[in-house]
């Protein structure tokens, strides 16, 4: 099974995001093949970590772990849409505040005790909107970041949890399921 640690957003924040990609997508040509698939609202998280291939006891250990997890609910502001172009990610980002950047620090130590190791990579939270397909993908996903420009102001909202979700993946995109959930509070750690 393939796990990653993530904040769901809240509905007012994802049906902000869906007015601003429906936007986006209307300005295309409905005839033209613009080689994006994008991502279905209700796949929409902010990732804290990937962890890819896990055993049924790793399942376990992580729900045991992260459950262990203490922290106060995090306030989370998106910001600017825009690409990875080597990825071939159009996406929404997400400010790095303090207690973001530790709530993902408590995540990464807490799966790091059921074997997983943290990624090298600065963390980049980011909500993935749509993913190019194909050569030459990154020239699309610049000129529809250049067409997003600086993109809507969002609402800032409070995460009042994480979740630990299995990835499904399919011929139409991934699903998640959510095998445990962990609830933030005051009392932080």
């Amino acid at each position: 099974m393939r796990l990653f640690v993530g904040i769901p957003l809240e509905d007012a924040v994802a049906r902000e995001l869906a007015a601003a990609v429906a936007r986006l997508r209307s300005r295309e040509s409905v005839a033209r093949d613009d080689g994006l698939r994008w991502t279905a609202p209700e796949s929409w998280h902010i990732t804290l970590e990937f962890l890819g291939n896990a055993t049924a006891e790793q399942l376990e250990c992580l729900r045991a772990r992260l459950g262990e997890v203490r922290s106060a609910a995090v306030p989370v502001q998106l910001g600017e849409l825009g690409c990875f172009d080597r990825a071939g990610v159009f996406f929404a980002g997400v400010s790095v505040t303090p207690g973001l950047a530790a709530l993902q620090q408590h995540v990464t130590a807490a799966t790091s005790r059921c074997g997983f190791v943290a990624e090298a990579r600065p963390f980049h939270p980011h909500i993935t909107l749509a993913r190019a397909k194909g050569q030459g993908r990154g020239s699309g996903l610049r000129e529809l970041a250049a067409r997003a420009g600086k993109g809507p102001a969002f609402t800032r909202f409070l995460a009042r949890e994480f979740v630990l979700y299995e990835s499904h993946l399919g011929a139409g995109g991934a699903k998640y399921e959510a095998k445990a959930r962990v609830a933030l509070k005051d009392g932080g750690q």
